[in-house]
């Protein structure tokens, strides 16, 4: 199975499919098709049923159930996109056998050492995967493609795992949260799925930020500043203090696991007008709710001081925390943590700090908690992943399919 894995993995992480930020299409990136196309060749040549490659670059296909029993209808499902954070053209893959748990020299000045991921001690004696430190590796998501490819491989080469329909679908721009924006639930036809999008072995994620984006614009009033006196409006200044009203320490910098935060993502400006662009971001939805609401109070506060509308306030919510959508369906959790402990995989029921296709996909009627995939340091040059977890991953897949169906008696 290792061979067949690393393989599949080598193969897609060589394909640039980085998305892009800003664009009306889906896919956002014209090359993310190119991927798409192998993997619709490769599923058919599998002998998969049902495969199909859609217009906005979502690849769907059917492993059948193998019994007469009405077994429920799961789906796997990764992304093929890769972060707009770094590139991911011309991507060398470089193969780390044996790891000895000291610095790895990717290329002339690009170093991967454990003094900056003390985590990567954990790896001695694996075999790792790294870029060439010039662009990211891209295991973020293309592990959990391969690992879905490979599982599946495994359960029709045996026939004695039962199991009903199983659904497989690949996604694009996800990095840029527009993955399931054309997916269609209907037809992948699942009872509930799984996303492989997580990051270290073992963990296992239902919970999620509830987010939105919020953009401030400001209105100034220029005039010559030798007679400015009670008549200027610095748009620059109200936008500076729009800023300082809120609390200091709810930023990204100053908060972990389940505490929510106010991220100012851009800042620009001038006397005449400026800008501020906002994600708002907590798991509790009380809370969250209450992070718009003080948004609003800010902008009534400057224009009771500046004059109306001098502050605009836009406030459009993004996703929402797919606990509420899993709740009903804890068995999904509870087989995915037998399967975990079944192979040896400590499992890690985190809160996840950001979004998945999972989120927004459990509230379009696919309940659909985030499983890991094995990618580690990911949106960066520095990404990497262990073969070993990669196969630890197919084994808990299988173990998983099992949970749902069984061995013929």
């Amino acid at each position: 199975m290792r061979k067949q894995l690393l393989e599949r993995f080598l193969r897609y992480v060589k394909i640039d499919t980085q998305s892009a930020e800003g664009q009306a299409d889906v896919p956002s990136t014209e090359k993310q098709l190119d991927l798409a196309r192998l993997l619709r060749q490769e599923m058919e040549a599998m002998g998969l049923k049902d495969v199909t490659l859609d217009s906005h670059g979502y690849v769907m296909g059917t492993l059948p159930a193998n019994t007469p029993q009405a077994l429920p209808r799961i789906g796997f499902i990764a992304h093929m996109d890769t972060s707009p954070d770094a590139s991911g053209q011309g991507g060398k893959p470089i193969l780390w056998e044996d790891y000895d748990g000291g610095e790895l020299t990717l290329s002339p000045g690009n170093v991967l050492s454990p003094a900056d991921f003390p985590e990567l001690a954990r790896y001695k004696g694996c075999t790792l995967v790294t870029s060439d430190g010039t662009t990211l590796l891209g295991a973020d998501d293309k592990a959990g493609v391969a690992e879905i490819l490979t599982a599946i491989e495994y359960l029709q080469q045996h026939p004695e795992i039962r199991h009903g329909d199983i659904r497989i679908g690949f996604t694009p721009d996800e990095e840029i949260g527009r993955g399931p924006d054309f997916f269609d639930v209907k037809r992948f036809d699942a009872d509930w799925a799984y996303t492989l999008d997580g990051s270290a072995e073992g963990e296992l994620e239902y919970e999620n930020f509830n987010a939105a984006a919020a953009e401030v614009e400001v209105t100034g009033n220029v005039i010559h500043p030798g007679y400015a006196k009670n008549k200027m409006k610095n748009a620059a200044l109200i936008a500076a203090r729009f800023q300082a009203m809120l609390p200091e320490g709810e930023t990204p910098a100053h908060t972990e696991g389940y505490e929510g935060f106010y991220h100012l993502q851009k800042m620009e400006g001038d006397i005449a007008h400026a800008r501020l662009s906002y994600i708002i971001r907590d798991h509790d939805r009380t809370c969250f709710e209450a992070r718009k609401a003080f948004l609003g109070e800010v902008r009534d506060r400057l224009n009771a001081q500046y004059g109306p509308d001098t502050v605009r306030l836009t406030v459009r919510d993004s996703y929402f925390n797919m606990k509420e959508q899993i709740l009903p369906h804890m068995e999904l959790i509870d087989k995915a943590r037998e399967a975990m402990e079944e192979e040896g995989i400590t499992p890690l029921a985190v809160p996840v700090r950001g979004g998945t296709d999972g989120a927004r996909l459990s509230y379009m009627g696919l309940p659909c908690p985030n499983l890991c995939c094995g990618a580690l340091n990911t949106h960066g040059p520095y990404e990497y992943c262990s073969i070993q977890d990669m196969e630890k991953i197919v084994a808990m897949l299988i173990r998983l399919v099992q949970k749902f169906g069984g061995k013929r008696s």
